[in-house]
């Protein structure tokens, strides 16, 4: 057993607003300056949507993640270390300028030199790139809200999975299902832009599992941004280097929490650490896509175990970062409540930003009353859902709409119980017979109630004790805890880090 420790994330969908507020924030940090115009580390994507860069998830035209061969053996879709030469000048999968969009200013001082006159000055947008007038024709949110229309909505990759007359349910004018997707780099466990790069500039830190890159390695070959099947890897065209989401490290290690994150208006975002067994993620990644969600949660460790606790203090996992783990709000959404579920887990990379996905398109359709009626008609009326299933499942659990359907069940059932609460008008026994069937107990339901609801920072944001001396101070021998871990003093080694 092989355990680490992993600052991870979970996006609860059911509270956003789609406001842009957290890819305002990363923009004005991070990619505003020459070469990074185009770069959005944090977008928000409008589903059913063809996303940004455009189809993003087409894998069998940007051939990103890996694939599980004949041989039962991953490899990357795109090309390795090895054979990264012939396409070294021209690589048929990366993504073009129109993919993104070719980024612009205006020719704002127009506004001021123009003579006096009746009509009103305009500014002309002029290409950033090469400074000539053009026509804009997309941008990073080009399709936001569908843009009025269902037009882009219908080029979705993940509409292959419905029927006709799921499609045509979707796209009715006067109520189109949509729903927002942020998307920030998922800092997989089992990354494949690190796999690809020849370099060696990317690489993933032992300490929290952040992704980066290293600036002075990288020689601006692009096989990261082929072999990221998220495409959350840009090209500086610049400073001719790869850029991404360095999950505001510099941040994150004053115990900060990333700027999307702290910016976030609908407080849909969380972050803690998860425990993991990096010796499992090989074989894990390899089950057949129906069965790879639960596949990744078998890899996440218990950290209240106390087996899993003395391991993992043996491996060198710092007891602030154990203590962290036990409190982390994702361990209990991906694991304990089984709400969270990753994003395209056919990638095989094993993101570890879970998402939980939407109940209230589902229940938008929805014409009559039902929580008035028995637990079946209540449970049959997701499957009804204008939002269908199939299309949830086929963005967060490859297709099979168990996993998804488990989590919406489960969401539904906290929403009865805390009904019968507030409002009084659904029988006691009726919501915890409604609980017991999704899986719940009351206890877990005012749990899952709470941190949705009304979450404080201290909440969201589980963040564990990176500096050295932070990590000495909360590390202390049985007969003098202190306490600050929050393991006890019989979990804590008699030494220092």
């Amino acid at each position: 057993m092989d355990i680490r420790a992993h600052l991870s994330m979970v996006f609860h969908l059911d509270k956003c607003i789609g406001c842009h507020t957290c890819s305002v924030a990363c923009k004005n940090i991070w990619t505003d300056r020459p070469g990074a115009e185009y770069m959005w580390w944090n977008n928000v994507e409008t589903k059913p949507g063809t996303g940004y860069p455009t189809l993003w998830e087409d894998q069998l035209n940007y051939k990103g993640g890996w694939m599980l061969g004949a041989d039962r053996k991953l490899r990357l879709r795109s090309q390795d270390k090895k054979d990264f030469l012939p396409k070294l000048f021209y690589n048929p999968n990366q993504p073009g300028l129109d993919d993104y969009y070719e980024p612009w200013t205006y020719k704002y001082q127009d506004l001021f030199d123009a003579a006096a006159g009746d009509d009103q000055p305009t500014a002309i947008p002029v290409s950033k790139i090469t400074g000539e007038p053009m026509e804009i024709r997309s941008g990073p949110n080009w399709d936001d809200d569908l843009s009025g229309s269902p037009i882009y909505g219908e080029n979705d990759p993940n509409l292959k999975a419905l029927t006709p007359e799921e499609r045509q349910m979707m796209f009715e004018i006067e109520r189109i299902s949509m729903m927002y997707l942020p998307r920030i780099c998922n800092h997989c466990a089992n990354p494949s832009c690190v796999a690809s790069c020849p370099s060696g500039a990317l690489y993933k830190r032992g300490e929290d599992g952040i992704v980066l890159v290293n600036q002075d390695k990288c020689r601006g070959w692009r096989a990261c941004v082929t072999a990221c099947p998220y495409k959350k890897i840009y090209y500086n065209w610049k400073t001719g280097k790869s850029e991404k989401c360095i999950l505001c490290y510099p941040r994150v290690e004053t115990g900060q929490a990333p700027a999307c994150f702290h910016t976030c208006v609908g407080r849909i975002r969380y972050m803690g650490v998860l425990l993991y067994d990096a010796e499992r993620i090989e074989e894990a990644m390899k089950a057949p896509e129906e069965g790879l969600v639960e596949a990744q949660r078998s890899v996440l460790l218990d950290p209240h175990d106390p087996r899993i606790v003395a391991r993992a203090l043996d491996a060198g996992i710092p007891p602030g970062w154990i203590g962290s783990a036990q409190r982390s709000p994702v361990w209990k959404y991906v694991s304990e409540w089984k709400l969270a579920l990753p994003l395209h887990p056919e990638f095989r990379t094993m993101p570890m930003l879970y998402y939980v996905p939407p109940l209230l398109p589902v229940m938008g359709r929805q014409e009559s009353e039902v929580y008035g009626h028995d637990t079946g008609e209540l449970f049959a009326s997701i499957d009804k859902a204008r939002l269908p299933i199939r299309y949830l499942a086929s963005l967060f659990s490859a297709g099979d709409p168990g996993p998804v359907r488990d989590a919406l069940r489960r969401l539904l059932a906290v929403r009865i119980f805390q009904r019968s609460s507030t409002l009084g008008d659904i029988a006691p026994e009726q919501a915890s017979k409604v609980l017991r069937e999704a899986g719940l107990t009351e206890d877990q339901a005012r749990q899952i109630y709470t941190l949705t609801a009304l979450p404080g920072p201290e909440d969201r944001f589980m963040m564990p004790p990176v500096q050295r001396e932070e990590s000495i101070e909360n590390t202390c021998a049985p007969d003098q805890c202190k306490g600050g871990c929050g393991l006890g003093p019989t979990q804590v080694p008699e030494r220092g880090l």
